[in-house]
């Protein structure tokens, strides 16, 4: 987002009567210690809402706010500018005005250089616009087209060049580095990066190799390879990633970088044996990638304040509870966002560490150096914390260790792996802490899961089929939800599909939430004999908690995701 000098924005804000003076030092301060854009930390503690204030630097600045989402974007014009001199400057030319001028989507409209040098490149006067992050990279996703249309010509032919070096004689760890080889690892990475996956699945075959991408949660196959090429493929991301060439029995584990733009994206890899070969799969972590306000994650106004008041205390336990993949890590570094203040020691025990946050000290599991999570816990309080993250609690030890932290003075976040918030309480005590400490340590349980955003380019309005409004009932019976007490949307949406969400209907996601606020009835049942996990249900309804359910019924009512999308993700 666009960065004011601190006293032009100061400006901008007290004309508007959003921060008082007084205030506005303290944000800018919290700002300059973290290495943040003070406009980000004004969304992130929910001063200001980002529309809004994109509305208000655009009238400041005496130029138009342009919505790529909404607007037509002219291909032909757009790729004057290459793509990775677009993701560079930050602009996008999506048209042009009647007199002739370009039309330019950028980042900062005050940026005289970068308009100048447009200037130059396009052989004509630019008129700028003002547009969000998300503005620009649909403008970016445009560019992948013929990426999408020229990609399996490219591998198809590295394929065939790879072979044709293979008949000539090599083996697997010298082909590693042929440059077909080279190019086939090069160009699916890019592809993916492009494509927005998350995950990228090479996976060997009887016949050959498989390729899919996990794009918004969902595999999409993309390309199937001969499986004569399987060696040297795995031997190019082994070498890429600093592993053992020779070892094909055992499990491997690494990491390498790959330049894209102007930005970089680590890569996780993973080797393991199968029946016909080693599978790789690389996990794409974009290095920009930063923790979002809860609101931005999707967390409902009411959430939002159960969550705050829980993690504003300086002991007890928050969790986020959900399988692998719901964005529990994510929801976690939101909280530590909000908590880095220059007043706590933060510090943390990850496996791996996604985000690297200033002035919050992270360990990495090492389990070969005997870094584990129950080791590195005892380490981290020897280490004077006043907050604590322990990426995952997998056992008993950990979990006993994370108890006695939170009961000494010590706020605790954590995940766990359970398919709702209650069922986090039972977890607990079947890894062997007793209830009465359980009820004395939880503040506050998060339940999560990701469902796919409708794509708001391609977005229309339909009548569903009558079975919906039945599966709708059902769901709401199972919750325990009382008759007529939840509304069911009247109007339903759906991406009609386009070629920026690749003909899916959908871009990007965002969390449904489930959040359990452990008040004085809560911890009087968790420590009472008629405990159970029905009860406990019951007692946090009664006490406002909405299940997921609810939560994705008031997203689909909105239009961020499909009723289809809801229903497949509470089922899993």
């Amino acid at each position: 987002m666009i960065s004011f000098p601190p006293e032009k924005l100061k400006e901008i804000l007290l004309r508007a009567g959003i921060v008082p003076a007084d205030t506005f030092n303290a944000f800018l301060a919290e700002a300059q210690r973290k290495q943040q854009n003070l406009s980000d930390v004004l969304i992130a503690q929910g001063v200001v809402n980002k529309e809004y204030l994109m509305s208000l630097f655009a009238q400041y600045l005496g130029v138009e706010r342009v919505n790529l989402g909404v607007t037509r974007i002219d291909e032909a014009l757009l790729k004057l500018v290459p793509e990775d001199v677009a993701r560079r400057k930050k602009v996008v030319v999506f048209g042009k005005e009647a007199d002739g001028r370009f039309k330019v989507a950028m980042d900062d409209p005050s940026d005289l250089e970068t308009i100048d040098f447009l200037m130059l490149k396009l052989g004509g006067s630019v008129k700028p616009y003002l547009a969000t992050e998300d503005d620009l990279n649909r403008g970016y996703m445009l560019y992948g087209k013929q990426l999408t249309q020229d990609f399996k010509t490219i591998i198809e032919e590295s394929v065939r060049e790879s072979l044709r070096a293979r008949a000539r004689g090599g083996g697997s760890e010298t082909e590693g580095e042929d440059l077909p080889i080279v190019a086939i690892v090069d160009n699916l990475v890019s592809y993916a990066i492009s494509s927005r996956a998350s995950d990228v699945h090479f996976e060997v075959l009887d016949d050959g190799i498989l390729v899919r991408y996990r794009i918004d949660g969902i595999l999409h196959e993309i390309i199937r390879m001969p499986k004569e090429i399987h060696p040297a493929i795995v031997a190019r991301v082994k070498i890429l990633s600093s592993l053992r060439v020779d070892e094909h029995t055992h499990p491997q584990d690494g990491r390498f970088r790959y330049k894209v733009g102007g930005g970089v994206v680590d890569v996780r890899v993973s080797v393991i044996p199968t029946f016909y070969g080693e599978k790789i799969v690389m996990r794409l972590l974009t290095g920009a990638q930063k923790p979002l306000s809860l609101a931005d994650l999707g967390f409902y106004e009411g959430d939002i304040k159960v969550v705050e008041a829980a993690v504003k205390k300086t002991y007890g336990m928050v969790l986020a509870t959900g399988p692998t993949g719901s964005g529990k890590t994510t929801t976690l570094y939101s909280l530590l966002n909000m908590l880095n203040r220059p007043d706590v020691n933060i510090v943390t025990i990850e496996d791996p560490i996604e985000y690297d946050m200033r002035y919050v000290n992270q360990m990495q599991v090492n389990v070969a150096a005997g870094i584990t999570f129950a080791a590195g816990l005892r380490s981290i309080l020897r280490q004077d914390p006043n907050i604590v993250m322990v990426g995952e609690i997998r056992d008993e030890e950990t979990a006993n260790i994370a108890v006695q932290a939170a009961l000494t003075g010590h706020l605790v976040l954590s995940s766990l792996h359970t398919n709702d918030a209650p069922t986090a309480v039972p977890r607990f005590i079947d890894m062997g802490v007793p209830p009465f400490l359980v009820s004395a340590v939880l503040n506050t349980i998060i339940a999560q899961r990701l469902v796919r955003r409708i794509h708001i380019d391609c977005i229309e309005s339909y009548k569903p089929d009558p079975a919906y409004f039945s599966a709708i009932q059902r769901e709401l019976e199972v919750s325990g939800a009382a008759a007529g007490a939840v509304k069911i949307p009247k109007t339903f949406y759906r991406g009609k599909g386009c070629n920026v969400c690749g003909g899916t209907g959908f871009l990007g996601r965002l969390g449904i939430y489930e959040v359990l606020n452990v008040t004085e009835a809560v911890r009087k049942l968790i420590i009472s004999e008629n405990f159970s996990l029905d009860n406990l249900r019951r007692i946090a309804r009664e006490e406002g908690m909405s299940t997921m359910f609810e939560d994705g019924l008031r997203k689909v009512e909105r239009g961020v995701t499909t009723i289809e999308e809801l229903l497949r993700v509470v089922r899993e």
